[in-house]
């Protein structure tokens, strides 16, 4: 009799801004809640791949977003959008590090692996339809276009945070993987509604009078100065938060700057997205992802200002597209943008949680994988006795 175990499900991650790490981690805590007796293993994916990889996908853009925001430009233009150097890319991205990533997945022994890096999944997809992986893959698409490295052909399924996203994963992915809009790859606190007294009382902020959110993302990019400037400048906003992520030379920064103005209040990585999205009129965000997304969910209107480069280009067409945010790109604009969005709050969107969770998902996915893995199990037992 062959002995079982839980089922196990390997998430590769990669520590490239908040929008992989944090659906890793939410998804997680959805598995842990649906199946208590998973067992989860979250790992960093590109180390596996090898230094070389590494460094062009996590160092190098984590210099770019801050000091050479060009190069990013160039390189999204040359490596993503142009067809015969993003095919070579692909090529050279599963021949670099597709031994290393395999071996890894092996050793972990997983019944299904799910990627939140447009790399690694992208790796594991080729891996997938050339056979050289057995177990079934999972792919979270948390970004709403751009997705040339989000979707890949040979994923089993691909787990959208935005439904909007369907019709390009298809085009990319092809005919035979499954697409499924799904939550859980936000917080757990997106999928109830949040009143924005109890919110602003939870964070200590007046109960009344306008309040600005800006954001540069986990990474803290982009013209926050200017964002701050623009929404202190309209007599309506008597507060301004800055949500500086995990930056803490900016942080520093605007407290030189600001550390006196008691309309602007500095805040590090937070938790707790839901709250100040609840508790703000508006938010001026950077580098779109996830947070626009919990904007509208939220109810809170969004205005994407302050970056615009490279993938938040295409995302900021969708925005425009799908009617989830305001771009504009000059601080003019932006004044405008924030007197209309100021006007009225929108209406929280719970129809999110409404969807199958990622979880499910991926727990069909991995008993299949494990009823597979078992089945050989027992074949090889078989022919041992035979």
């Amino acid at each position: 009799m062959i002995a079982t175990r839980p089922v196990r499900v390997l998430i590769l991650t990669a520590s490239v801004g908040e929008g992989h790490d944090l659906p890793a981690r939410t998804l997680a805590a959805q598995l842990r809640a649906e199946a208590p007796d998973t067992d989860i293993v979250i790992s960093d994916g590109l180390a596996p791949m090898g230094r070389v990889i590494r460094v062009f996908s996590e160092s190098a853009p984590g210099v770019i977003f801050y000091r050479g925001q060009w190069i990013w430009d160039a390189a999204f233009s040359v490596f993503a959008r142009f067809g015969p150097t993003r095919g070579s890319t692909k090529f050279l991205l599963a021949a670099v590090g597709g031994r290393g990533l395999l071996r890894f997945v092996r050793g972990a022994d997983p019944d299904v692996v799910v990627s939140t890096y447009p790399q690694t999944t992208e790796v594991l997809g080729r891996m997938r339809r050339t056979g050289r992986l057995r177990v079934p893959v999972c792919a979270a698409v948390t970004d709403v276009a751009g997705l040339q490295y989000w979707a890949a052909r040979g994923v089993d399924a691909h787990l959208l945070t935005h439904p909007e996203s369907a019709q390009e994963v298809r085009r990319i992915a092809g005919p035979k993987t499954e697409i499924q809009a799904v939550h859980g790859l936000t917080r757990a606190a997106f999928a109830e509604a949040r009143l924005p007294s109890e919110a602003r009382r939870e964070l200590g902020l007046p109960p009344a009078g306008k309040l600005v959110l800006v954001s540069g993302g986990g990474w803290g990019v982009g013209d926050l100065e200017g964002a701050i400037d623009t929404a202190l400048a309209l007599d309506e906003v008597q507060q301004v938060v800055c949500l500086c992520g995990r930056n803490e030379e900016l942080q520093a920064r605007l407290r030189r700057r600001y550390g006196t103005n008691r309309r602007v209040r500095l805040e590090g990585y937070t938790e707790r997205i839901g709250d100040w999205l609840a508790a703000a009129d508006a938010l001026v965000h950077s580098t779109g992802g996830l947070t626009i997304l919990e904007a509208h969910i939220r109810g809170c209107p969004a205005i994407s200002y302050g970056w615009g480069r490279g993938h938040i280009r295409l995302h900021n067409a969708a925005f425009r597209r799908y009617g989830l945010a305001e771009v504009v790109t000059s601080k003019d604009e932006l004044a405008t943008a924030l007197r209309r969005a100021l006007q009225k709050r929108k209406p929280q969107d719970l129809s999110f949680s409404e969807l199958p969770s990622a979880a499910s998902v991926v727990l069909a996915f991995a008993r299949e994988g494990a009823n597979g893995r078992r089945g050989s199990q027992e074949a090889r037992a078989g022919q041992h006795h035979a």
